[in-house]
């Protein structure tokens, strides 16, 4: 089975010749280009570039493209949007989001923040782009908290990177080390 990746990051980013939307695009197409498929909130800005550049791949198949949506109305996503899954739970739906294989953040302000706080406590690898600005720029290269989410992974920590081959090269050589699931939070008496 394909692992799904997650692109978080800003709803609105302008024109296409923008660093943020090339940087989206190119990370899209490189997610499916090494075999993975790409999961999003199925809006615009970031979403959209990076769903676009996944259907750019030679290696796109139907299917690889996942949007879970804020509302119940499947209409409400961008045109590259294979899979549309209408959650109706408006921003809580971005735990859902974060919960892939591997999470990569490209920008982004409150609802990519609460993407990437998600993310950490779901225990998913996180990368982030050091020169697209937002939430991402200043997590990159830092950790969440302090708690210890895999003992074995020394380095573990949001890792930044500037290019999508940097990133996919990351998480080519990372994501087999984040293989737990959340499995609830639990109250553990001393």
């Amino acid at each position: 089975m394909r692992k799904i990746i997650a692109v978080i990051g800003d709803a609105y980013i302008g024109q296409e010749d923008t660093l943020k939307y090339q940087t989206a695009f190119e990370t899209g197409k490189k997610i499916i280009d090494n075999g993975y498929r790409l999961q999003c909130g199925g809006l615009g800005g970031v979403m959209e570039a990076a769903c676009k550049g996944a259907k750019s791949s030679s290696k796109y198949r139907e299917g690889d493209i996942i949007g879970i949506l804020p509302s119940f109305n499947v209409e409400n996503r961008n045109p590259y949007i294979d899979i549309p899954i209408p959650t109706g739970i408006d921003i809580y739906r971005n735990v859902i989001v974060a919960n892939a294989a591997a999470v990569i953040a490209i920008g982004g302000g409150s609802g990519t923040l609460s993407e990437i706080a998600n993310a950490w406590a779901l225990r998913r690898m996180i990368v982030a782009y050091k020169n697209c600005g937002g939430w991402a720029a200043k997590i990159a290269d830092s950790r969440m908290d302090e708690r210890i989410r895999y003992p074995s992974i020394e380095d573990d920590r949001v890792y930044g990177v500037t290019s999508a081959d940097e990133a996919l090269e990351i998480i080519n050589a990372r994501i087999e080390l984040y293989t737990e699931y959340h499995g609830g939070i639990s109250f553990l008496k001393k």
